[in-house]
């Protein structure tokens, strides 16, 4: 299997964790896009110590929707972001994630960006 690091072009780690799931081909070049997408939007804000943590479970429930559970984490210095969804394919939930934490960056950056001119 393909490799993060081929698909995004930043420096920032990517974590990727498994649990009674497995991404087929497809799935895994778009969820890499979609990351990639992120890691890109983040990389004015990112230090070395910067990653994205991506948790997929695969869970047995009642609603088929809520069987595949989706939990993006994106480290950034003196902030951390978090995202979940629940849908029935995983390359919808991560893009519902992506939508969520997009805002989340854009207001951390505009604090960030005050911080630093207040200081100057």
């Amino acid at each position: 299997m393909l490799g993060w690091s081929q698909f995004t072009q930043c420096p920032m780690q990517i974590l990727h964790y498994e649990k009674n799931f497995r991404y087929s081909d497809r799935q895994f070049l778009a969820v890499a896009r979609k990351l990639g997408k992120l890691a890109t939007f983040c990389t004015r804000v990112q230090d070395e110590s910067s990653f994205i943590r991506i948790d997929v479970e695969c869970r047995l429930t009642e609603k088929r929707q809520d069987q595949l559970k989706v939990s993006i984490t994106l480290e950034l210095p003196e902030k951390w972001l978090r995202a979940v969804s629940r849908r029935p394919d995983v390359v919808e939930a991560v893009d519902r994630c992506v939508e969520k934490l997009e805002p989340q960056v854009k207001k951390y950056k505009e604090l960030r960006s005050r911080r630093v001119r207040a200081r100057s």
